[in-house]
Order: C-alpha cells, then sequence, then structure tokens
C-alpha cells in the first residue's frame, strides 16, 4: 500500500507535462500535414545530408510522411520525451532529498531499493502515457487531412522512441542516486542527451569515423530507422539492456551512501546573512526566511523541465538560422502563394526573408509550444500541486498568510519564463548570427520576450484554476484548452470580415501580430500582457484565500 502510494504520487505529480508535450506533438504534426499536404516535399530531400538528419528528415520514407512524421516524433517528440523522462528520473531519489522528504519516506517500513522501484516504474509508465498520445494523434491526423502515411510503421517508431526515453531517464535516475543532487542529474543528462543526439546525426557523414555513430545512444534509436523498416531487434536490445544497466548502477547507487537532508545545506543567501557586513542588505534581498525559501523551493520543482525545453528551443533557434541559406528561391516563393488558411498558421510570414522564415519556422510554433508547456506545467502545479501534495497544512502552519504564499508562487512563475526567454535567446541570436540573416537582433530579442509573456498569460490562467479548484488535472486542461482557442482565433477569424476584429483580443495577436521581429516593440501589446497577467494573478487571491484547501 505504501508502495504503490508513492507510484501513484509520483504519477500525478508528473502527469501533466506528458499530455501537454502529447497535445502539442499531435497540434504540431497536424499543422505540417495540413501545410505541406498540396506541396511538393522533395526539396527537403535535396537538402544536405547534415540538413536532413539534424532536422531528423527521414529519406527512406520520403513524401510528406517523411518529413512530418520526421521532423515532429522523430525529432521534437523524441527531445520532449525524453527530456520529460530526465526532468522525472532527475526529480527521484534526489528530488526527494533536496526537499527534505527522503528520511519521512524511509521512515515508513519500506527499503531504498523499493523507494526507487516505485519512483522509477512511475517515469517507465509516464513515458507510455506519452506514446500513447502521440500514437493517437500520429493515427488521427493523416486520417483528418485524408493523407496515405501507408509507408510509415508508426509502432515500431514509438516503441524504439519509447526505449530511447527511458534510457535517458534512467540515466538521471542514477545520476541522482549516487550524487543526491538533481540539478546535476537533468544537467549531465540533458548535456550528454542533446550530445548523443548530435553524434547520431553529424558522425555517419565522415566516412572514416562513420562506425563510430553506432555507439552513440541516440543512434540506437535514429540509426534502426524503425519508421521505414520496423523494429530493430538489435538496437532495440542495446537500448533495452543499458536502461537495466543504468537502472541496476541506480539501485546501488541509492543504498550505499548516506543519504543526504536539505535542512542541512546552506545557500548563499545564508551564508551572506552570517556576515554583519552583508546581513542588512542580504535580508532585503531575501525577504523573510520563510518566504524566501519557499521561492527557492518552488523556483527548483521544475528545474530539469526548463532546462530541457529551453534547450531544445535554442538548438533548435541555432539550427533553422543557417537551414534559411539552403532553401531554394522558388521553394520560398511557393510557400508564399499558400492559401491564407495555411499562411495564418505561421502569422502570414514572408518566408523569403529572414525574419519571416524564423517567424515561421520559430516563432510561430515552437517557442509558443515550449514556452507554454513548462509555464502551464509551474502554474498548474504552483498552488494546487501543493494540495495534491498534501504540503499546503504545512507552509500555512508557518505565520505566512495565504496571499503571501500566493505572490511568492506568482514571482516563481515569472522567473520561470525570464529564464526561458534568456536561454532561447540565446540560441536564436546565435542562429540568425551563423545564418547571416537580415533581421534585427534586438528585435530577435523583442519577439522572445513576447514568446515569454504569451506562455506567462497561459500559465497565470493555470495558476487562477488551480488557486480557485486546488486540483492540477482542471488548471492544466483548462490552461491548455485556452491556448488552443487563442491560437485558432488569431489563425482563422481574420479570414472572415465579420468576425476579424474579435482576433485582436487574443493573447497570440499580442505576440505577432504587430510583425516584432520587423518593428520591434509594440508597448500596446505588452501593456495588454502586463494587465492581463496581473488581472489573473489578482484575481487568484480572494478564491484562494477563501477556499477551504483540500488536506
Amino acid at each position: 500500500m505504501l508502495l504503490s502510494s508513492i507510484f501513484a504520487k509520483s504519477v500525478r505529480d508528473r502527469w501533466t507535462g506528458e499530455l501537454v508535450a502529447g497535445i502539442a506533438m499531435a497540434v504540431l504534426l497536424w499543422m505540417t500535414m495540413a501545410i505541406y499536404a498540396d506541396f511538393d516535399v522533395s526539396f527537403y530531400y535535396d537538402l544536405p545530408e547534415a540538413a536532413q538528419q539534424l532536422a531528423g528528415i527521414d529519406p527512406a520514407v520520403g513524401g510528406l510522411a517523411g518529413l512530418a512524421y520526421g521532423s515532429i516524433y522523430n525529432l521534437l517528440g523524441a527531445l520532449t520525451l525524453a527530456g520529460i523522462a530526465i526532468s522525472i528520473g532527475a526529480s527521484g531519489v534526489a528530488g526527494e532529498e533536496r526537499d527534505g522528504t527522503i528520511s519521512l519516506l524511509l521512515g515508513n517500513p519500506r527499503s531504498r531499493s523499493r523507494l526507487l522501484g516505485a519512483k522509477t516504474t512511475a517515469m517507465v509508465v509516464l513515458s507510455v502515457f506519452g506514446l500513447v498520445l502521440l500514437w493517437i494523434g500520429g493515427l488521427a491526423s493523416p486520417a483528418v487531412l485524408d493523407q496515405d502515411v501507408s509507408g510509415v510503421n508508426l509502432v515500431a517508431l514509438l516503441v524504439h522512441l519509447g526505449a530511447n526515453a527511458v534510457l535517458w531517464g534512467l540515466l538521471a535516475t542514477a545520476i541522482g542516486a549516487w550524487t543526491g543532487n538533481r540539478t546535476a542529474a537533468s544537467g549531465a543528462a540533458a548535456g550528454l542527451m542533446v550530445g548523443s543526439y548530435l553524434a547520431a546525426s553529424i558522425v555517419p557523414l565522415f566516412p572514416d569515423v562513420a562506425d563510430w555513430a553506432a555507439v552513440s545512444p541516440w543512434y540506437w534509436f535514429s540509426g534502426a530507422n524503425p519508421a521505414a523498416n520496423g523494429i530493430d531487434a538489435g538496437y532495440l536490445a542495446l537500448q533495452l539492456g543499458t536502461a537495466a544497466l543504468l537502472a541496476a548502477v541506480a539501485f546501488v547507487g541509492v543504498n550505499r551512501r548516506d543519504l543526504r537532508e536539505r535542512r542541512g545545506r546552506t545557500t548563499l543567501v545564508d551564508r551572506l546573512r552570517s556576515h554583519p557586513m552583508t546581513q542588512r542588505y542580504a535580508d532585503r534581498v531575501a525577504g523573510s526566511a520563510r518566504v524566501s525559501s519557499l521561492v527557492a523551493k518552488a523556483s527548483s520543482d521544475h528545474q530539469a523541465l526548463l532546462v530541457v525545453v529551453g534547450g531544445i528551443v535554442a538548438m533548435l533557434g541555432l539550427y533553422y538560422g543557417p537551414m534559411y541559406n539552403l532553401i531554394p528561391e522558388a521553394f520560398a516563393d511557393a510557400m508564399n502563394q499558400f492559401p491564407d488558411a495555411l499562411m495564418s498558421m505561421i502569422g502570414q510570414a514572408d518566408i523569403s526573408t529572414g525574419a519571416g522564415w524564423l517567424q515561421a519556422e520559430l516563432f510561430s510554433l515552437v517557442v509558443p509550444i515550449g514556452f507554454i508547456t513548462v509555464l502551464v506545467s509551474v502554474g498548474a502545479k504552483s498552488l494546487a500541486g501543493e494540495e495534491a501534495d498534501r504540503t499546503m497544512g504545512l507552509l500555512l502552519a508557518n505565520p505566512v498568510s495565504r496571499s503571501r504564499v500566493l505572490f511568492a508562487k506568482a514571482a516563481v512563475l515569472v522567473l520561470y519564463a525570464v529564464a526561458l526567454v534568456v536561454i532561447a535567446s540565446i540560441g536564436a541570436l546565435a542562429g540568425a548570427l551563423l545564418g547571416g540573416l537580415d533581421v534585427s537582433l534586438p528585435n530577435v530579442v523583442v519577439t522572445m520576450s513576447l514568446g515569454g509573456l504569451l506562455g506567462l498569460v497561459m500559465g497565470a490562467v493555470a495558476f487562477l484554476v488551480g488557486a480557485a479548484t486546488g486540483r492540477v488535472r482542471w488548471a492544466t486542461s483548462t490552461a491548455t484548452g485556452v491556448a488552443l482557442l487563442a491560437y485558432f482565433a488569431w489563425s482563422f477569424l481574420p479570414l472572415s470580415q465579420d468576425l476579424a476584429g474579435w482576433a485582436d483580443w487574443s493573447p497570440f495577436d499580442w505576440y505577432l501580430g504587430s510583425d516584432p521581429l520587423l518593428t520591434g516593440v509594440d508597448w500596446t501589446d505588452v501593456g495588454l500582457f502586463v494587465v492581463t497577467i496581473t488581472i489573473l494573478v489578482v484575481l487568484a487571491v480572494p478564491m484562494f484565500a477563501r477556499r477551504d484547501l483540500r488536506g
């Protein structure tokens, strides 16, 4: 019973990320197929092999299916599911140590091995849940658009993709089990995952060292080419065997070292407070001990998701810049002749210009999906997550008011948005410089910042619903639904003269409607974002203050 409760709690705490990611990948797959359904995509198969490999495009499948399933599932889906698995794995034992709850769990008649087993099982089950969502989206998109994708072995692709995600999740679990450091576990595993992906994509291009690509775990997924060839028993055995070995390493690590208690650790702010010369200034920066510790804990709860998603957006920004120079002029002209219904999905961007290319490939889809995924997850769990974890009572047992807890959590939501903007901007700026794009670099940062505000609006919706209901599921579902409605309103309402004016109320219009890559910041849009976010947070105050909290 105790073991099952840990498993159930772990699943309940982390399922929202898989849900949002699964919906996002399904929407992206549908959009990719819809945009390119009546278009000759052979250009993509004429790109240099390096560009195809890095984009996940599958020439063995070819056609629309090779482009759509390759770029969305083979690349974005694989990186996203593996990133979420890393986040979950790093939060297993190391997360409990950081939160100071490991002794409470092990104080019950439960061994360390059983505790780790419950956490690992939850990570595997959640990865399977993500695969089911991708499977549903992979079947529904071509059916709705009446596209023939019979050349794609979707089940084989998802089997290898899932094994890949579990492998990286168990690597993070093993590092966390040996070090007790969640940040080190997520950072090291994410870094090795990206390095493995790059090695699997680039090393095969050099004949002298091509065979060494098989050493990379990502190659066991991508090199098997399961979408075209079906399940490769040899590579799948390598994936599952390595995952089992990492699980064994994790079990050895968690059983042989002294587990750490968070209360024995001191922060930099604590050290500054202890010195007479810096105590006054440190107190002003940190606020009360209770509130500063609350902010510190909340800001570290989703670090792994932040690092992984921010890193993916930055990496794609770095990729899309140089890729612009590989696009034939005829291809760009043809894309600009798409029907209005399709061009509206990318904000009527002019693909023949560097700014239009970045808007179409990076800012219209990747940035909103990445930012909204992280900030909705953070917003939904900010208050409702504390109730679900049964820790809200412990927080409010201290002399801290509900409103101070609420505003501390809201501050963390803003901090995450700022961090996402900084990380993603680095990749986008580097890509624009490498590609020599004729685009204003300050405007790139402005547009990325507006993307952060867009994500904050949706995160604030989740924050408000979580404060009003105490339900993470309701908060996540509502915010995700609002994001989809806002996107489709911005995309399709302008196609009708009678309804076009209503699109101005969509946060997506405040984001890209003024063409910030070309014109820079529009302070009216910024004001609309700030006012909306403020209203949502302020509305949360009475709802949270007057409600009976769940115990």
